[in-house]
């Protein structure tokens, strides 16, 4: 498993890198095909590379990507090492040690029939090319695992929540600073109201009532307007980032952010964007983490993040779901991205329990 992980983890594939991602896919393809005794179908789309097999009538989906953030060359900054049970590289938690994991449980199984993985190659910049895939293959499933990467501590991953993205333009008319700034309209004073308005957002949505971890965000990010210093704003954006936990949530964001109204004269703003993707509520996770919890030798936690994945798109069209099955470790993103390689195996093992069980009928 360690070998394979290092293999996976040194070819190096970039979500913006379509060349990388497709030769990624070859060398992903070439692993499962060891393991799964047949090749895969590479499904490209808009030059992303996806892969897929299929085995008999699915009944449940192991699903994953093999994109990772990391920009090409990061190996000679981050390079693949492996220290005191420790493996660390670009992309070995999120989530390269969960597609070996995959392949290693399904190889321990007696037949395939009914098990359908699907490895996607966009998943790290948004799903667009794989989502209606990702759709398409786990609607009328019995069940969906997902190989992200663990939360802290190797908690399992019951409920995420759902993302939305929007941007926020404002129109206004250009004059000179200094000579009459009266003639403008200032976009980037328009701007500022609507930012403020965005960030009250999520406490109408919420009313205050929300632990932390469910509460509805609503937060303006990047930002951008003007020309010169001494012209008076044309044009300013904002890009806004919604995370909600329930379906009803997202609806309700969308609805106030299409009602954004301007309040400088001469302005005019218009919204783009809406839900990416939707939550992953916990009763869509429930009966499959009790049945984590039956068949784990080990006391399993659980843990709602506000970080999305392909799960929540399982989830989207009613297939059981449950997250956080992959690597063990942390850092995902960061520098000091790391697996704890002794986890392996037991994740391994327990993902393998859980395939056996839906296919059962448990």
């Amino acid at each position: 498993m360690i070998a394979e992980l290092e293999e996976l983890v040194t070819c190096e594939s970039f979500s913006s890198d379509l060349a990388a991602v497709a030769r990624s896919a070859k060398v992903v393809g070439a692993m499962g095909a060891r393991h799964l005794g047949a090749e895969p179908e590479f499904i490209v789309v808009d030059g992303v590379t996806h892969l897929r097999w299929t085995f008999g009538e699915p009944k449940v989906l192991l699903l994953g990507h093999h994109d990772t953030v990391w920009p090409m060359g990061t190996l000679r900054t981050h390079p693949w090492s492996l220290v005191d049970g420790v493996a660390r590289g670009p992309g070995v938690f999120d989530m390269k040690a969960g597609l070996v994991q995959t392949f290693h449980a399904l190889a321990g199984l007696p037949s395939l029939d009914g098990v359908s993985v699907l490895i996607t190659g966009d998943e790290e910049v948004g799903s667009v090319t794989s989502s209606g895939l990702i759709q398409e293959t786990a609607r009328g499933l019995a069940a969906a695992f997902v190989l992200e990467a663990s939360a802290d501590g190797g908690a399992l991953k019951t409920a995420r929540k759902g993302t939305s993205d929007y941007r926020v333009e404002v129109y206004g008319k250009a004059a000179h600073a200094g000579l009459e700034p009266w003639n403008g309209a200032n976009a980037g004073v328009e701007l500022a109201h609507q930012i403020l308005a965005v960030n009250e957002l999520a406490q109408i949505v919420d009313g205050g009532e929300l632990p932390r971890a469910a509460a509805t965000t609503v937060t303006p990010t990047v930002l951008s307007g003007g020309s010169t210093v001494n012209t008076v704003p044309a044009h300013a954006r904002v890009g806004v980032d919604v995370r909600v936990s329930s379906l009803a949530a997202q609806t309700r964001v969308d609805e106030l952010m299409r009602a954004l109204s301007p309040t400088t004269p001469g302005t005019r703003i218009e919204v783009s964007g809406g839900p990416n993707r939707p939550p992953l509520e916990e009763a869509m996770s429930a009966e499959l983490f009790a049945l984590a919890q039956r068949l784990s030798p080990e006391p399993l936690t659980s843990a709602h993040v506000g970080g999305a994945s392909d799960g929540n798109f399982t989830a989207g069209v009613g297939c059981r779901t449950l997250d956080g099955l992959g690597g063990v470790g942390g850092g995902a993103h960061a520098d000091h991205e790391h697996v704890i390689v002794a986890e392996m195996p037991r994740r391994t093992e327990l993902l393998r329990a859980l395939v056996s069980a839906v296919l059962a009928g448990e």
